[in-house]
């Protein structure tokens, strides 16, 4: 059998929009820039993808800035806001548990010249909505969160900042790393006082290189890609239209019944932390109840090393992370699991579990059978 349980490394591309892909690299392949019929069929698909998407988050299609996926649309949000904005201030503020895709734009930033404020995060990593409070400042020009943490899927008070940064600043910019959270809670920027919100393609069925930034209409934000002019300017380069269209099939897939997936997957991950918490020396970071995000469990064991245990896992077609997939292949200290304070003998002791609306109950049995046969023979094993 195989438990495929690293869904937020990355997720199954829908079948649906595989197919149309293939038809977009196969038959109508013509370039959206092109005035002819097959460059204008190209661009109706572009426009069908940013129709979906925008009504999943009650937005203008306008809005929709296709991308290559988080990582660019997190550095066109911080780079290109911070850029535009640099008259009014050089101040950003975000958090100590950012992805890389966030914390290595604000050391460019740095290196720039603009000063970095990084909120603190509790034991559970969630910042304190005080402390945003009392780092706001009339020249701090943005600020940037990310609404589930991708290590241990921590959920950040996200309405309530926004709320706060317009009551301190109007003009300060919002940008919100939606990537671990689009798909999995229901999302409003206009609500939630959101400028910019950077989504990926395939943490939610679509294809790897798919994405898009939510900029809010008259959002001052620079290009960062200087080319053709395409998207309005503001992300020039041929669209990759194959890559669009699936986008679009998986967003608008994913919010189909979404309460009932999302209820689906927190029974899913409870059941989960009640059956693996009875392994000797396993234990669960971040909140267990529904304060969390429902498709992340980040799992210390006590003994065993996170690689370890990673492989002995995979040789039994079980799939999981050390820490985060994206910062490389080989997991350094996660600076998530120092900021929650875990105990310095299980940071490299560490995996993440994670599902998605495709997980099974089988697979969760199955990784638990054995985890449970597994572990106590490592834990052993290391010890002598």
């Amino acid at each position: 059998m195989e438990a495929y349980l690293d869904n937020s490394a990355t997720t199954r591309c829908d079948a649906e929009a595989a197919e149309l892909m293939m038809k977009l690299l196969t038959e109508d392949y013509g370039n959206p820039s092109s005035l002819h019929h097959k460059g204008v069929s190209a661009e109706n698909y572009m426009n069908d993808a940013r129709k979906k998407i925008a009504k999943t988050l009650k937005v203008s299609e306008k809005e929709i800035c296709f991308t290559s996926g988080g990582t660019e649309s997190n550095n066109l949000a911080i780079i290109g806001a911070a850029e535009a904005n640099k008259r009014s201030g050089r101040h950003v503020i975000t958090t100590a548990i950012e992805h890389p895709s966030v914390s290595n734009p604000m050391e460019y930033l740095k290196e720039q010249g603009y000063e970095v404020t990084y909120l603190p995060v509790d034991a559970y990593g969630v910042i304190s909505p005080e402390d945003l409070k009392n780092a706001m400042r009339e020249d701090t020009i943005l600020v940037s969160l990310m609404q589930v943490n991708n290590e241990i899927g921590a959920v950040e008070p996200i309405e309530e900042a926004g709320e706060i940064i317009k009551a301190q600043n109007p003009k300060t910019l919002f940008h919100v790393d939606a990537i671990q959270s689009y798909g999995k809670f229901k999302i409003y920027p206009a609500k939630m006082k959101i400028d910019l919100l950077s989504v990926s393609g395939h943490k939610i069925h679509g294809p790897k290189g798919s994405g898009f930034l939510y900029i809010k209409d008259k959002t001052k934000i620079h290009p960062i890609l200087k080319g053709g002019g395409q998207q309005r300017g503001m992300r020039s380069g041929t669209e990759n239209v194959p890559a669009i269209a699936g986008l679009g099939v998986a967003a608008d897939k994913i919010y189909r019944n979404l309460d009932e997936k999302i209820e689906a997957m927190y029974q899913l991950r409870e059941y989960f932390i009640g059956e693996v918490t009875k392994i000797s020396g396993v234990s669960v970071n971040g909140h267990t109840d529904r304060k969390n995000a429902p498709h992340i469990v980040s799992v210390s064991v006590e003994g065993v090393r996170a690689e370890v245990l990673l492989h002995a896992l995979e040789d039994k077609g079980i799939y999981v992370s050390a820490g985060s997939a994206c910062s490389s292949n080989k997991p350094a200290v996660s600076r998530t699991l120092k900021s929650i304070g875990l105990k310095q003998e299980l940071l490299d002791s560490t995996v993440r579990f994670s599902f998605s609306v495709e997980t099974t109950k089988e697979e969760i049995d199955y990784a638990l059978s054995e985890m449970a046969a597994l572990i106590p023979m490592l834990q052993k094993y290391t010890r002598h």
